[in-house]
Parts: structure tokens; C-alpha cells; sequence
């Protein structure tokens, strides 16, 4: 069966655990294998794995892919290739990127490959800076400044704005490279690179953040986090002010490898190379300026993805789009939980923390929790809220997911972590969400029905909700309780109105559509 690279139109929604789509990447430090199902603008990794083949080690020194690191290489695609023929994946894409096109025996390399049935493209310093662009474009809509890719073989920096990036360049100082830039003490290094990027025009303040893309900035992020007991653990969308990543970069480059392994999440490979490059990002302090640094986890693989998407399918919201093929898996198909919310919005409105696609993230995610055991739905669902790597979500975001989770379970007392990520205000008003969320789906057993013949209002110092009159059975004891919660929790009294089956309550057309 010859493994090849099938390129699909197709932008709607494939179940989020079968394997649909799968990218090789042929990098300088590790060959990578990632499998993707779910939302096509917000993939899931079913699968993710790497060999750590290191083939550009020893081309500064030689010009050529070692015999040993072409072997291991070898080794992990020829696995990869039965894997996909197993699985029958055949949307498979294989790039190969700095140590591939740089070293003399790179082409007879590529051959190898070939000959298992892949097909890669070999793509240049540009192409692999615009690349890894799209996937930060990708993963943060409107993202406004640089991105720097940092692989073992070679730097990416690239402006992005107004969804498109400038022009791209490429720079040998991956972490491979690094080493070379050595001199007497760090400073000499930062020095030789503040200069070496002020040579290929990056000498400028950027006035705007600086996007980390690549797995040793995403180690030091790791690092960043626990260092200061963070409650959240995907280090993706992770933001530093300027002033805290000179001292998270100062701290690093001045730190001892071993010294960087007391973390399982950082491997022993990673802990080597982050001194360099924690000079390297130093340097990029220094001669960009950024207002602050983000990292990110999205980058080539989820570029090469994200390029090939539809201008509507780029559109979409990318956490909407995640969750909505998450929570359907889970019994909560996204009509659904468009009614929940919209039936909530008349009496617990988005303040001024939240926003109307939060709430329906919030929803989407509580009616998900319900499909799991009462004894595990409340933690379950904290956990998805803050450590499930969805797609442009802010930390107090997360947080306020997270409270509307627990009040849709009646735990309406938080955990500790998420005071640390949200405010007072920005939790109560999730509290109120997830109450709401509560009430609309017991009171019919989340029926279409129950929601076209109710409604709830709030006006000043009155929570009501109508009923008609074929449906006022519907209103029971555990449905008083749930009035009572909510209303104790917006300041005040509740009553229930019966009102003529002809009037209408709710264009629930308006609100699915």
C-alpha cells in the first residue's frame, strides 16, 4: 500500500476519535509522528509520538546527516508507516525541514524515505517560518507580532498581523548550533547573537508580543510554570511580561542541566539545550523588545493543518469548535447546548468578565460532565476546564468554565486554584451561568420541549420563571431548589408564572440557528 498525501476540502466535523489525518515531521532534533481526529479547526491529538534521532548534530562539524542518527531515524518512519497503514490513515502529510536541506547527504536521506511509501516535501527556512506562522495565526485569531521557531537546526522569525504573516527569515541558530556562539562567559554569547539577528534585520523594537513556537521553549515554559506552583499545566498560551521572561531566561541560562530535570515533563534531551537557548531568548529580549512573550503549542504541524482549511473554516472559533465535537461525544451536541445557553442569557446575562461565547463553552462543557458518574462529574469536569488544551481560552477563562461547571454540579464551593487564575467577579458571574445551566436541563431532562414552553426573566429584585399551562407539572420540588439556588446567588426573590399555551415563550428556531 503506497502511503501518500491526500489533500481533502472536506471542513466539517469528523469524530473526534477516529484517526483522520496524520503529520510527519522530519525535524534536526526529533522525527515526529502526530495522528489528529475532532474538528478540522481544532484538531485532537490521538496520537503523538517522537525519536529523538538528533540528524543535524554533527552537520556544523561534518556537512553531513550522521550514520547512526539516520539509522534511528529510519527506525521510528519505518514504524510510523505500519502504524498509519494499520490505522488506515491516508491524509498523511511529511515535511522535512533544516537538517534535511542542509546536510550534503540530505537528498539520498530523503530517498529512504521515499521508499516507505511517504512522500515528503522538503521545505526551506521561509516556507517553514510561514508554516509555523499559520499554526500561531491558527491557534491565536488576530495575533499581532513576532514568532520565533526555535528547532535544532535553525531560528524561524516572522511578523504576523490581520491573519497573514511578512517576510520570513531563517537563521542557523538552532539549538544544535547554539553551542557554537560559546564564548568566554554567557554574555559573549548573548552578544554574538543580539548581534547575528541585528545582521538579518531583527534589531528593532517590535511593540507588540513575541510568539514562542518549538519544544525547548515550551520545556522552559514548563519550567516557568512550576516554579511558581501554577495552576494550570498546558504551558500553551502561557504569557510572560518582558520583565518576567529577562528573569525566567537570566535564571535559566545561569542554571546547570541536571538542575532542569527535577521536572518528569522536561527530558534529559531538553535539559541540555535549555541553558542555550535560554541565552538565545536573551537575546531576543534585547534586540525585540516585545511588550511580552506567549507561548505556544501550535506551530508547523498545526500550520500545515491550518493552511489547508477553507477562509470559512478558518473563521471558525477555534474553542468553540474544539468543544462543541468534544462535548457531542459526550451527549451534548452543540444544538443543544446553544439552547441551554441561549435560554439562560434573558435572566443571567454576560457581565462584564464573561461574554456569550464563554457562556456557550460553559455550556457546552457542563452538559458534558453530566454524562459521566455523579461521584467523578464535578472533578472531571474542573480538570477538562483547566488542564485540557483547548484553543484561544485565556487563563481566567478557563477558570470561569470551571465555575460553571462546579455550580452545574451544586458544588458551589471552588477550588482553590481557580482564585489564583479569576477574579471575585468573574467567578460569581460563572457561578450564576452554571446555576442557570442547572435549572434548564432538570427541568425537563434537557428536552427541546421543556425549553420552547419556559422561559426564564430576571427583572429588578425578580427572578421568574414561565411556564405554560400544559407544561406547569414540569415545575417540581427539585426545580424549587434550583430557583431558590439561583436566586439566593443574584440577590433575589424567585416566582413561577403560569401562562396560556398560546403564548409564545421562545423562538427556539431563532435561538438553534
Amino acid at each position: 500500500m503506497t502511503l501518500r498525501a491526500r489533500r481533502t476540502d472536506r471542513d466539517g466535523i469528523f469524530s473526534g476519535n477516529r484517526a483522520e489525518r496524520a503529520i510527519i515531521d522530519i525535524g534536526s532534533n526529533t522525527v515526529r509522528m502526530v495522528i489528529y481526529g475532532g474538528s478540522p479547526r481544532a484538531p485532537t491529538i490521538l496520537f503523538n509520538e517522537k525519536v529523538t534521532a538528533q540528524l543535524g548534530r554533527d552537520i556544523a562539524r561534518t556537512g553531513r546527516l550522521a550514520d547512526d542518527a539516520i539509522d534511528l531515524a529510519m527506525r521510528g518512519l519505518n514504524r510510523y508507516a505500519l502504524l498509519l497503514r494499520d490505522l488506515g490513515v491516508e491524509d498523511i502529510e511529511t515535511v522535512a525541514t533544516a537538517a534535511s536541506r542542509d546536510a550534503e547527504n540530505g537528498a539520498e536521506f530523503i530517498e529512504q524515505v521515499v521508499a516507505l511509501g511517504l512522500n515528503p516535501r522538503v521545505i526551506s527556512g521561509e516556507q517553514e517560518a510561514e508554516i509555523s506562522a499559520a499554526g500561531v495565526l491558527g491557534a491565536f485569531p488576530g495575533a499581532r507580532g513576532v514568532v520565533a521557531d526555535l528547532g535544532g537546526g535553525s531560528l524561524e522569525l516572522v511578523n504576523v498581523a490581520d491573519g497573514k504573516c511578512g517576510t520570513p527569515t531563517s537563521m542557523r541558530l538552532g539549538t544544535l548550533r547554539l553551542p557554537d556562539y560559546r564564548g568566554s562567559d554567557l554574555a559573549a554569547m548573548k552578544a554574538k547573537l543580539v548581534s547575528e539577528l541585528g545582521k538579518n534585520g531583527w534589531g528593532k523594537a517590535i511593540d507588540a508580543p513575541l510568539y514562542l513556537v518549538g519544544g525547548t521553549w515550551r520545556a522552559i515554559a514548563v519550567v516557568a510554570m512550576e516554579g511558581r506552583d501554577y495552576p494550570l499545566t498546558d504551558p500553551h498560551g502561557f504569557r510572560l511580561s518582558d520583565k518576567g521572561a529577562v528573569k525566567l531566561a537570566r535564571k535559566i541560562a545561569n542554571s546547570q542541566p541536571e538542575d532542569l530535570r527535577g521536572s518528569p515533563r522536561v527530558s534529559t534531551m531538553r535539559s541540555e539545550i535549555m541553558p542555550d537557548a535560554a541565552v538565545l531568548l536573551q537575546a531576543l529580549l534585547k534586540a525585540l523588545k516585545p511588550k511580552d512573550v506567549i507561548f505556544s503549542s501550535w506551530g508547523l504541524r498545526e500550520g500545515l493543518l491550518f493552511s489547508r482549511l477553507s477562509s470559512h473554516a478558518k473563521s471558525q472559533d477555534p474553542l468553540l469548535a474544539g468543544l462543541a465535537n468534544f462535548a457531542a461525544q459526550r451527549g451534548a451536541p452543540p444544538v443543544l447546548a446553544t439552547r441551554v445557553a441561549g435560554w439562560t442569557s434573558e435572566a443571567v446575562p454576560s457581565q462584564r468578565q464573561g461574554s456569550e461565547r464563554l457562556r456557550l463553552a460553559a455550556s457546552m462543557l457542563s452538559l458534558a460532565s453530566m454524562q459521566t458518574e455523579p461521584n467523578l462529574r464535578v472533578h472531571q469536569a474542573v480538570d477538562w476546564a483547566l488542564h485540557k488544551r483547548w484553543i484561544s481560552l485565556s487563563p481566567d477563562g478557563r477558570a470561569m468554565l470551571a465555575a460553571a461547571a462546579c455550580a452545574n454540579g451544586n458544588h458551589l464551593t471552588l477550588p482553590v486554584e481557580l482564585m489564583k487564575l479569576a477574579s471575585e467577579d468573574a467567578l460569581e458571574e460563572a457561578i450564576c451561568w452554571g446555576l442557570a445551566t442547572r435549572l434548564a436541563r432538570r427541568l425537563g431532562g434537557k428536552s427541546r420541549r421543556s425549553l420552547q414552553v419556559s422561559r426564564l426573566t430576571r427583572d429588578t429584585g425578580q427572578l421568574t420563571l414561565h411556564l405554560q399551562h400544559s407544561h406547569r407539572h414540569l415545575f417540581g420540588v427539585p426545580n424549587e431548589k434550583d430557583m431558590l439556588l439561583l436566586s439566593a446567588r443574584l440577590g433575589t426573590d424567585f416566582d413561577v408564572r403560569i401562562v396560556p399555551d398560546d403564548e409564545l415563550l421562545w423562538d427556539d428556531d431563532a435561538v438553534a440557528g
